[in-house]
């Protein structure tokens, strides 16, 4: 007997009993399905999780001020102005591992053009913020250092307060908005950004220089303090570490800190939380992952277990197909391939099913759908594997069957 007409018998024997044979699959269906939208899902949420701390910019490391402390309760990072003008500068000039650094001023204003107004939030910044954060522009150019230096009054716009003020689709370059009562300038609209990792409107903000920033927009003035944070692009992306420990250093000079003594600022490496963050969801998708295994396995126990029912009910068709010729081989072979049949149909239909799940959550969550090929063969792989597997007792037990006693069977 030909693999063809071995084939046409096994699928001919499973349509005997669609319904058993749908439920046999079932457990196949939705262990492969699993793997497929487990791993989808943990893929695109990694994928998501590095788009997001990409969009904050590459290389960046994030100084943030000293914590305060008053009557015994302390304040976070941030709370406490310990960074000055002076350290900024020694941070942009003084350390070979780093590419650039600029001040992030913080303050929130009513902007109005004409009769519209909009609440949003107000950076003071330099030229060189846009290099760190990797933030092009979608019209117009970036001011300049002597728009920094100088205090020009002109503004940069992100898209959300572009189209609050002025309504999508509009080019606002050149136009005068004011930044509370103070005119400004708009010299260029920011590309879209999107949110941050909880939820923060990136484009909802107007950029201006530091220097005006203090002047029209900071209600008190720290003088040589910085009253923010500063962003730092490291020269690459193997030297962010070293930059890392560079800045640490360098401010711990400056601010003439003793062996032993605490920090006063906080140097962050977004690459290590974008690293916790990716390797977090890495061991959600493996546990997901091995649980979807073992539904596969209880999927392959339950072909073993329909194949010996199946067995023991065509005894009498066993004994007739050895009596008119057929080898303890061709017997084997018929019940191998209903078991890898099953099996391999269970695992297309269960692809199938993992690659609809993975897309409605992708859409659901917003991520990229990221189906990898490789894990769709591996899964239909081990499908199959799990049906030869788990095939082979029944099959060995059809072909080792006394033809005398299975024509005699009732």
């Amino acid at each position: 007997m030909n693999l063809l007409e071995t084939i046409r018998l096994a699928i001919r024997a499973l349509l005997r009993s669609k319904t058993r044979s749908v439920l046999t699959a079932l457990g196949i269906i939705i262990g492969v399905g699993a793997v497929i939208a487990m791993v989808a899902i943990g893929d695109g949420a990694r994928a998501s999780v590095q788009r997001v701390f990409d969009s904050m910019g590459t290389n960046m490391l994030i100084v943030l001020p000293g914590s305060s402390n008053s009557g015994g309760a302390r304040g976070g990072f941030g709370s406490q102005p310990s960074l000055t003008w002076d350290d900024l500068e020694a941070i942009r000039t003084q350390l070979p591992s780093v590419r650039a650094a600029a001040p992030e001023l913080r303050s929130s204003a009513q902007l109005s053009s004409g009769e519209t107004n909009w609440a949003t939030s107000v950076v003071g910044t330099t030229p060189d913020f846009f290099e760190v954060r990797n933030w092009p522009m979608a019209l117009g150019a970036r001011f300049s250092e002597s728009d920094a230096e100088l205090g020009s009054k002109v503004v940069i716009l992100g898209q959300t307060v572009v189209d609050n003020l002025y309504g999508k689709g509009v080019d606002p370059v050149g136009q005068v908005v004011r930044i509370k009562s103070t005119p400004f300038t708009v010299v260029a609209v920011a590309a879209r950004k999107g949110q941050s990792p909880v939820g923060q409107d990136f484009d909802n903000t107007a950029f201006i220089p530091t220097t005006s920033f203090r002047r029209s927009v900071q209600s008190q003035s720290l003088g040589a303090y910085i009253t923010g944070v500063v962003y730092v692009q490291a020269a690459s992306a193997g030297q962010t570490a070293q930059a890392q420990q560079d800045i640490t250093q360098l401010l711990r000079e400056r601010h003439r800190l003793d062996e032993g003594e605490a920090d006063d600022f906080d140097v962050r490496n977004l690459a290590e939380l974008a690293s916790g963050q990716q390797e977090s969801t890495r061991t959600l998708s493996l546990l997901l992952a091995a649980i979807a295994a073992v539904s596969l396995v209880v999927g392959g126990i339950g072909i073993m277990n329909i194949m010996l029912v199946s067995v023991t009910e065509r005894t009498r068709e066993i004994g007739v197909r050895v009596a008119i010729g057929a080898r303890p081989r061709d017997i084997l072979l018929q019940f191998l391939v209903e078991a890898l049949t099953l099996s391999m149909l269970g695992g297309l239909l269960g692809a199938a099913l993992g690659a609809g799940v993975a897309q409605l959550l992708a859409a659901q969550f917003q991520w990229p759908m990221l189906v990898r090929p490789d894990v769709v063969l591996l899964a239909l792989g081990f499908s199959a594997a799990v049906g030869v597997g788990f095939g082979l007792y029944p099959a060995r037990k059809a072909s080792r069957l006394d033809p005398i006693d299975a024509l005699r069977y009732e």
